[in-house]
Order: structure tokens, then C-alpha cells, then sequence
């Protein structure tokens, strides 16, 4: 994976050095996708041309070998949902092959593509058409916007589970997450993106629905749902919070741990029984205590390493900023790198 932190500042830096203005996290994120998507596509153009030269059979030279093993971060395998039809996995980007799954006694059957007018074919002669034995699919698209279908139809029909796909799933956008500090600056948060997950050092006093009333005064700290007298009304799991009882009502609750599984109109619950007072409080989650509905929350390009000065080039071309040199690349991420040291001694 590439740093996405170390991507924009370094980009932020060769801007600020050539004068060429600011670029936002929001218009970041918008050319980071876009420029992540084209160097992902090229990929497969380019192993296409590159599988029809020669290539030499050195360890760390090979065009083709290091194509692939940058592709091969993508290269993953899940089985299909659904009865048959079955429903490819959301990330599906290239379907690589499809198999029924076997066991320790039945071996795994690759079932095989064909299109619909094949399929009559097959199907209407007795010695070939398709058995639990030699089974084949056809793909269908549903509306999703994928480059594969969406999901395969296979026949003979009794196949009803146990269907994988093998493919290369399409790379996640990058998300440089932030909040916005006392003086309006922009802070990177770290934590990786969910849509599931709270905002980590964030306030929950000003989603309280049902305040306390009397309860205990002292502090608290890792207070998590699902143990000692806190509980949610959803399926979330892990999130942690710090709280301060003050004059029997809560005066702070954050978010010290962001947890994952959370939604909107989520209840989180706070026992009189362990904190005291005459009633439960109540906290129930809104858009803005989660990663989907603020800017908190982070996700890291999934590119090769190797990618990160091209990342960089073709990002400052779309913001209007051509560098011939990728060594003035690489010279700002060491300066970049230097001062994050700089600032966290």
C-alpha cells in the first residue's frame, strides 16, 4: 500500500513550493480515485503488451513477474451468495475463473463460460450438455457498476451452493480523513475508515436523547458496549468511550476506541445500575458521530509501493502542475518524512 498522508503533504509541499496554490483533502480524494483508478487500469494494457515480447528470466527485472505482482494485490477469491442465480461479491472488478467447490473426497469442478447462444448448443445435444460433472455459467449485469457482471446464472440448475469466484477486485477509493483543529486547520486522522465506525476524539454529549439524573460523579475511562452496564440497541461491537459524571449528569463522553458495525438512530445505553440516578441515559448515534456522514477516517491507496512517485506526478498534473523530474518527487516525500519525525519528538 501507499501512505495516503505521505501522498498529500508531499503534494501539498511541491504546490506551496511552486506557488501553484492549495489543494483540499475533498479535491485530493476526488484525484486521488480518479488517478488511482487509471494507473490500476493500465495495468492489464500493459501486461497485454508486455506477454508479447521477449522478456529475459532475471530475478527482479522481469516486466511481466513485477506487472503481475503488482495485479496480485487485487487477486483475491470468495464465494457467490444467492441459489442460482448467483451473486458475484460487490468488488468484483475481473472474474478470473469460476469454480464449484469440492471437499476432501469430491475435488473442486471449474465450471466454464459460455454465452447464451453456446449454451443452446450445448444444451440441445444429450453429449454435451451441461452436468453436475461439467457445469458452465453465463454472466449477467443487474446494473451494477462494475467492469464484470454482477452476477452468473449456472447450469444444470440442482447447482445451488458452494459457488467461488476467483477475481481481481477493483481497488477501494483513497480517503484522506481529517478533523478540523481550534484554528481551522485540517488534522489527519489516522484510523482506518469505516462506515460503521465512530469518529475517534469526538464529543457524543450532544447526541444524548435521555440525560442522566443523579447519577454518580466521578470519571470513567474504556467504558465499552456490551460490558459493565453499557449496551447498544444495534449490532456495533468494540467501541470504547471515556465519560466525566459531573453534579449527577454526564459533562463529556468521547470516543476514545471507534468500534465497527455502528449505524444511524443506534442506541447506546448507559445502566443506573452501574452509574447510579434515577434514570438511564440514552445516546443515540446521528450522520456526523460516523465515518460515512463526517470526514473522519482514513484508507490507505492499495497500489504497489513502487507506485508512489507516479501517484504523486499524475496527481499534480490534473491540479495544473507538471514535474519532469521524479527525483523532485522523491526529495519532497524525504522532506515530508523528516518533519513528521521532527514532530513527534
Amino acid at each position: 500500500m501507499v501512505n495516503v498522508n505521505t501522498v498529500y503533504k508531499t503534494v501539498l509541499y511541491i504546490l506551496n513550493k511552486e506557488q501553484r496554490g492549495y489543494i483540499t483533502p475533498d479535491e485530493f480524494n476526488t484525484l486521488g480515485t480518479q488517478v488511482q483508478r487509471e494507473i490500476f487500469e493500465a495495468y492489464f494494457e500493459e501486461l497485454n503488451q508486455q506477454l508479447r515480447i521477449p522478456q529475459n528470466d532475471s530475478e527482479y527485472a522481469n516486466r511481466v513477474a513485477n506487472l503481475e505482482e503488482k495485479i496480485d494485490i487485487f487477486n483475491t477469491s470468495n464465494l457467490c451468495t444467492g441459489t442460482n442465480p448467483f451473486i458475484l461479491p460487490t468488488d468484483v472488478h475481473r472474474i478470473g475463473s469460476i469454480k464449484l467447490d469440492g471437499s476432501s473426497v469430491i475435488p473442486s469442478i471449474g465450471i466454464q463460460k459460455v454465452n447464451r447462444a453456446e449454451y443452446t448448443l450445448l444444451n440441445n445435444s444429450p453429449l454435451t450438455k451441461p452436468t453436475t460433472s461439467y457445469p458452465v455459467y453465463i454472466g449477467e449485469t443487474t446494473g451494477a457498476p462494475s467492469a464484470a457482471p454482477s452476477q452468473i446464472v449456472v447450469h444444470p440448475s440442482s447447482i445451488t451452493s458452494n459457488v467461488r469466484c476467483n477475481y481481481i477486485k477493483a481497488p477501494v477509493d483513497p480517503r484522506w480523513g481529517y478533523s478540523v483543529g481550534s484554528l481551522g486547520q485540517y488534522i489527519y486522522d489516522s484510523t482506518t475508515y469505516s462506515s460503521g465506525s465512530l469518529n475517534i476524539n469526538s464529543s457524543l454529549l450532544t447526541s444524548i436523547t435521555t440525560q442522566f439524573s443523579g447519577a454518580t460523579n466521578t470519571s470513567y475511562t474504556n467504558l465499552e458496549t456490551g460490558v459493565g452496564g453499557v449496551t447498544t440497541s444495534g449490532s456495533g461491537t468494540g467501541l470504547k468511550m471515556s465519560m466525566t459524571v459531573a453534579l449527577g449528569v454526564a459533562t463529556a463522553i468521547n470516543v476514545t476506541s471507534v468500534g465497527t458495525g455502528f449505524q444511524v438512530g443506534d442506541v447506546i445505553r448507559f445502566s443506573t445500575a452501574i452509574f447510579g440516578g434515577g434514570a438511564n441515559q440514552e445516546v443515540t448515534l446521528t450522520a456526523a458521530d460516523l465515518n460515512s456522514g463526517s470526514t473522519y477516517g482514513s484508507t490507505q491507496f492499495e497500489l504497489h509501493p513502487t507506485e508512489q512517485t507516479n501517484l504523486i506526478l499524475q496527481i499534480l498534473m490534473y491540479s495544473g502542475v507538471v514535474i519532469r523530474d521524479p527525483q523532485i518527487v522523491q526529495t519532497a516525500a524525504s522532506m515530508v518524512q523528516q518533519d513528521e519525525v521532527l514532530e513527534k519528538s
